[in-house]
């Protein structure tokens, strides 16, 4: 009588049960993995209307930054880049578009040609960046507000005089702090005037 053999484990691919395949498994429908969904995928536009406190701070830290890569990079004069960009709402959507733009471009999902598009645009976005800065008359070492015409009805602009900065990284920090800070008051604000026991607006 022949012993029978020991039980290995291994299974004979012919005998494996038909549900332990599954024929419509197509990897690129599948759900994402855990290490998968740790990829972020590329950002969306930025909305600085809407920014809480803490994501302006994160935003501007992050745009400044950028801003110095890109004009040493290439060689912006200060028509195109001026060092007070941040204080000139026109001067802060245009670059902020051109950031959120630029890392689109350099994304790994993007495609091979997208560095080729956002260099297109960048040469389109040159031009009206000269148009903001002059528009606005901010300079290499002075600044002004921006000029508003006043509408009929509307009371006249205050006369606008430009001041000397002689330090623009410390003009940053002071004027990202101010921004952050009114943003955290008008959140404060916000919370102040729920009603706590239904979270609604009174």
């Amino acid at each position: 009588m022949v012993d029978e053999l020991p039980d290995t484990g291994e299974v004979d691919p012919g005998e494996v049960a038909e549900d332990e395949f599954d024929e419509s498994y197509d990897p690129d429908t599948e759900p994402s993995t855990a290490e998968d969904e740790g990829m972020a995928g590329p950002p969306g536009p930025v909305n600085w209307n809407l920014l809480t406190a803490d994501a302006a701070e994160e935003e501007w830290l992050a745009l400044n930054e950028w801003v110095h890569w890109l004009r040493h990079t290439y060689g912006l004069s200060v028509a195109v880049c001026p060092p007070f960009w941040h204080r000139h709402p026109a001067l802060v959507w245009e670059l902020s578009a051109l950031h959120i733009h630029w890392l689109c471009a350099i994304h790994p999902e993007a495609k091979g040609s997208a560095m080729l598009i956002w260099h297109r645009d960048f040469t389109e976005a040159q031009e009206r960046l000269r148009h903001w800065t002059a528009a606005c008359g901010t300079r290499l070492t002075t600044d002004r507000p921006t000029r508003r015409i006043a509408w009929p009805g509307e009371s006249d602009t205050d006369t606008i005089d430009d001041i000397v900065i002689p330090n623009r990284e410390e003009d940053f920090v002071e004027y990202m702090h101010a921004d952050v800070e009114a943003r955290r008051r008008a959140e404060d604000q916000f919370i102040a005037g729920l009603v706590l026991s239904t979270g609604e607006v009174p």
